[in-house]
Formats: structure tokens, C-alpha cells, sequence
């Protein structure tokens, strides 16, 4: 449990002066939140980087709660991908084709999300940030055209004028050409690695294919930073039998 202490400061001050009572408080974190150190996954495929996460989570995860419902929770990891294919053998072949299918109408539609409140899509907040009309995409594309050594070709899907209930996963894209090719690091404030982990690990990679033949280029790895990397209890057994399934044989 945490406990914080609220001190006497600028609010108390002019709380008193206007007599009116005072007094401290505890906030409370009554839900128990991993606090593990930073840690790095590196995997040469999207598969292989997704089994490595959901994995450590199922080895040494906390147990928590998420959204009010039971979790297992690794934090602060940051994945490595050397070769981020869209098309990967392991997701194509262990995946649920209807999470996939989901989570890529949330990257290539741009209507509202139902099961997200009726949310903007990854699609809108990309290509049409705010229904402004301004694409996101197109502007990394031609700003690392006009400077392929620019380092600060980075994008937000935070709308902050709208989002209130829901703030999408993957709020920060940062796009760089560290050796030519194009590379993506991505954050997200959290990530379920059960259910929708491997679809947002095959979208973002289908992003940066794209920026990368948009610039004539090719893609390089995809880094991603997850400070909440967890796996809903109900996705344990599922995640248990596609671990041993993709076991290379003995």
C-alpha cells in the first residue's frame, strides 16, 4: 500500500487566511501495481518478442488488477525487434484472427472504435489527427525526406481536447534513421500481451513499413516501451498452451 502526504503549501495557506479548515490527507493505492526495474527484450520477430513478454509476465508477474479486473503485470519493458515482419509465422499461426482483425480496423478505419466508448481509431488519430485533416503519417514521411538525420520526426495519438475515459495505448510514435533504415520507438502506457499485444506489435510494424517504402527506404527495428506489460488471468491458459506449442521440439 502507498500512502502520500499531502503538506502544508500554497492551497492551506490561503485556506487559513480565508478561514476555512485544513487538515492532510492519505491518497491511497489500494491495488497492488508492479514496480519491477527496467528491463529489455530482445527478440529477432514480432512472434518471438511476443511470447518473450507474455512469458516473463506468466513467470514473475504481479498480481494485480487492471480496469477492475485480475491481471498478471511486469513493468518498464522495453522490446527490441530486429526484424519487425507484419506477416510473422508466429502470430500468423497462434493468434486469434478475430483480435487481429480488430485491432487492424483500429489502425486502417476511421470509424469510431465501439468497444472503446466510441473512441477515435489508431486510423483516425493518425491520418486525420482531431478530424482536423491533418495526416500525421504524411508529415514524418516528408519531414525525414527533407532531413533523413532528423531526430525528433515523432507523432502522438493523445487527443486531449477529446479523450477523456479512454487514452489510447500507444500515445507516442517516434520515427529515426539511425543507419538508413527507418526505425520506429513507440510508447504505450500499457499493453494486454494476452489478448491484443501481438496485434499492436504487427500494426505498428505495418506503420513503419509503410513510411519506410514511402521513403524508398528499408525498415529497421521496431523498439517499444511498455510501462505497464501485462496478461488478464482469463489469457493464462491460452498463453500457457501457445508457449508450449511454438516450444522448439527437443
Amino acid at each position: 500500500m502507498l500512502s502520500v502526504i499531502v503538506p502544508a503549501g500554497p492551497c492551506s495557506q490561503v485556506a487559513a487566511a480565508a478561514g476555512i479548515p485544513w487538515r492532510a490527507y492519505d491518497a491511497v493505492v489500494t491495488t497492488r501495481l508492479a514496480g519491477d526495474g527496467p528491463q529489455v527484450v530482445g527478440a529477432d520477430t514480432l512472434g518471438a518478442a511476443w511470447l518473450a513478454v507474455a512469458g516473463r509476465i506468466l513467470d514473475a508477474g504481479v498480481v494485480s488488477r487492471y480496469d477492475g479486473l485480475a491481471v498478471r503485470e511486469i513493468s518498464l519493458v522495453t522490446l527490441v525487434v530486429e526484424r519487425p515482419d507484419p506477416a510473422d509465422e508466429i502470430i500468423a499461426r497462434h493468434a486469434d484472427p478475430e483480435r487481429l482483425a480488430w485491432m487492424h480496423a483500429n489502425f486502417t478505419d476511421h470509424a469510431r472504435v465501439s468497444a472503446l466508448g466510441g473512441a477515435d481509431s489508431y486510423a483516425t488519430r493518425l491520418f486525420d489527427y482531431e478530424h482536423s485533416g491533418r495526416d500525421q503519417v504524411a508529415w514524418v514521411v516528408d519531414r525525414l525526406r527533407r532531413d533523413p538525420a532528423s531526430r525528433s520526426a515523432a507523432i502522438t495519438t493523445f487527443q486531449p481536447r477529446t479523450d477523456s475515459s479512454y487514452i489510447p495505448c500507444v500515445s507516442l510514435l517516434d520515427f529515426w534513421r539511425p543507419g538508413g533504415a527507418v526505425e520506429l520507438v513507440a510508447y504505450a502506457h500499457s499493453i494486454d500481451f494476452g489478448a491484443k499485444g501481438y496485434g499492436n506489435l504487427v500494426e505498428l510494424a505495418s506503420l513503419q513499413r509503410h513510411v519506410a517504402g514511402q521513403l524508398e527506404v528499408p525498415a529497421g527495428r521496431l523498439v517499444m516501451v511498455v510501462k505497464s506489460a501485462h496478461v488478464y488471468e482469463t489469457e493464462r491458459g491460452y498463453l500457457r498452451q501457445v508457449r508450449a506449442e511454438a516450444r522448439p521440439a527437443p
